[in-house]
């Protein structure tokens, strides 16, 4: 059974610490605070033994290598019950072929779910849970990113992003539209034009400046 002292907020928010938890998980007893130190991908699917939820897995058990690269730990959630994603994970493995070591907390209450904001704190479904936070190694979120039931997450991006997020801070810069590792970041906007026209390369503007180094 899950244990939590968590309460209900009306959603967890970037840049504020994410709510720690304990509960059971397919990896035995679990709380989000034990990995604090690495980057984390907590994600929410709407149920199990679904098609577009059992993709999602797939493609996550298969890019476990990639993230791994970055230090990003995966870590699900659903309301199914502990035995239910047992079987689902293991059926996963027999009949598809893959094998998900990452892993899979139940939420029978929603006290997780409702405590991240994923579903309406009235509700009594899980069906519009489709929810991933990244949180930073020191238990901070720096991304929320939500679909809908009837579309699958892009594991390409979710890469792409912890990537980007990290990049970004490590180098003090941002990230631009569609930035892949190894791409030029962008100087932050100074506050003014004021001194900022000398350095300039061409097709630059003094809020628009590539890091050059």
């Amino acid at each position: 059974m899950t244990e939590t002292t968590l309460q209900p907020i009306a959603c967890a928010r970037l840049n504020t610490p994410a709510p720690d938890f304990q509960a059971r998980s397919t990896s035995g007893p679990i709380t989000l605070s034990s990995y604090r130190g690495r980057w984390v991908i907590f994600f929410a699917h709407p149920a199990n033994f679904t098609p577009v939820c059992t993709s999602e897995f797939i493609a996550l058990a298969r890019a476990s290598p990639d993230f791994e690269k970055l230090d990003c730990a995966l870590l699900g959630l659903s309301v199914d019950s502990l035995y239910s994603h047992i079987a689902w994970l293991r059926d996963i493995r027999e009949r598809l072929g893959v094998n998900v070591a990452f892993p899979l907390v139940e939420d029978p209450s929603m006290a997780i779910a409702r405590a991240y904001g994923m579903i309406d704190g009235t509700s009594d479904s899980s069906a519009t849970v489709r929810a991933t936070y990244i949180i930073d190694p020191e238990g901070i979120i720096r991304a929320i990113v939500w679909y809908p039931m009837n579309v699958g997450r892009s594991v390409d991006e979710l890469l792409r992003l912890v990537a980007a997020l990290q990049s970004a801070e490590r180098e003090n810069a941002v990230a631009p539209e569609g930035w892949l590792p190894g791409n030029r970041l962008l100087e932050h906007a100074p506050s003014s034009s004021e001194g900022g026209e000398t350095m300039l390369h061409p097709g630059e503007s003094w809020y628009f400046r590539e890091r050059r180094s």
